[in-house]
């Protein structure tokens, strides 16, 4: 199989540069036209310009002249509340924000302005377990994953966070990990009506939550280089979801739901070669459908390719595509994952 995402790469270019607002380095909108329910905020935005960097840095066009990365920084830095360290923007949880925005700045080697005040009573082992025990893991784990998953990202990367204290956050995990299915959290973890904002409305009860929720701790693990309980289960889940269609709009959306789905299968397969031939049989399968329907689409007009977060999604999975299937994927310049740099998407 040989795939060519050139023109997708492309388009990706066509619209980021559509979504510039300003001649101000990195300032970029999230969407440039709005919705049915006139609820998008169309000028400068956190995602537009944190996904923005990301996605140049993942097509090999990052910026490269140091006065216009100190202006991309300068930007990124801006939206930071100097009061609580935090970044707000209305369509996530702030730890995911704040998270979202500093690994943008981890491409420019920087940190943010300001301490990290809105998250210091999660730095005791105490303070961090009550967040994590107290996470909706029973109706919203996806959703919940955010705060989950952001805390570590945010705290790392603004080197904030001891060593103990990533010990304690991976303690947990591994202790947490259910043995059933390999996602995460054990004893909660079962089919559930819930709502993709990136994707539409479930028409049936599902595990993908949990899936989706997971893939933000995998690759928390998968930076620190630390082993998962139970990749094995890990796996089957993630076959069985894919053979039972059980999330049926997995590939025919600009969403997060292909990037989640493939990397834990291929992080999961890398720690344990569990069924690794039909692993890539599957992965070669859906990257081929994937990739035909993305590329019958039209940028100027689609919806989610309006969409720079969404779209950074999809950029992130064509990444991890090309990079588990060697020689099969084609494009200029090959992809590089910003999460083989440092976590969080």
């Amino acid at each position: 199989m040989e795939l060519n995402i050139q023109p997708l790469i492309d388009h990706a270019v066509e619209i980021i540069k559509s979504h510039k607002v300003t001649e101000q380095p990195g300032a970029y909108a999230r969407w440039i036209w709005q919705n049915e329910q006139e609820n998008r905020e169309l000028g400068i935005n956190e995602y537009g310009c944190a996904d923005a960097a990301n996605i140049l840095y993942m097509i090999g066009k990052f910026p490269s002249e140091a006065d216009e990365r100190a202006g991309w920084v300068k930007t990124l830095q801006s939206f930071q509340n100097e009061e609580t360290g935090l970044f707000h923007e209305v369509t996530h949880h702030t730890f995911h924000t704040t998270a979202h925005v500093i690994a943008a700045l981890e491409l420019f080697e920087k940190k943010a302005l300001y301490p990290l005040k809105g998250m210091a009573h999660c730095l005791s082992k105490e303070g961090l377990y009550h967040l994590l025990d107290n996470l909706d893991w029973h109706d919203n784990p996806w959703t919940a994953s955010h705060e989950g998953a952001g805390i570590y990202a945010a705290v790392v990367l603004n080197k904030e966070a001891s060593p103990q204290w990533q010990r304690w956050y991976f303690e947990w995990l591994y202790d947490q990990m259910c043995p059933e299915t390999g996602f995460w959290r054990k004893g909660d973890v079962r089919p559930i009506m819930n709502a993709d904002s990136f994707a539409g409305v479930r028409k049936a009860p599902s595990v993908f939550p949990y899936l989706a929720g997971s893939f933000h701790y995998l690759f928390n693990h998968e930076y620190a280089h630390m082993p998962i309980r139970y990749p094995e289960k890990m796996i089957d889940t993630c076959l069985e979801i894919y053979k039972t269609k059980s999330w049926e709009r997995l590939g025919r959306a600009i969403s997060f739901a292909e990037i989640d789905w493939t990397y834990c299968i291929t992080r999961s397969v890398r720690q344990c070669h569990y069924r690794y031939e039909e692993c890539k049989d599957i992965v070669r399968e859906f990257a081929k459908d994937y990739i035909e329907w993305l590329l019958s689409l039209d940028y100027k007009t689609h919806d989610g390719l309006n969409d720079m977060h969404t779209l950074f999604g999809c950029i992130c999975a064509l990444a991890e595509l090309q990079s588990f299937l060697p020689g099969e994927i084609i494009s200029d310049v090959p992809l590089k994952l910003v999460l083989d740099r440092r976590p969080f998407i």
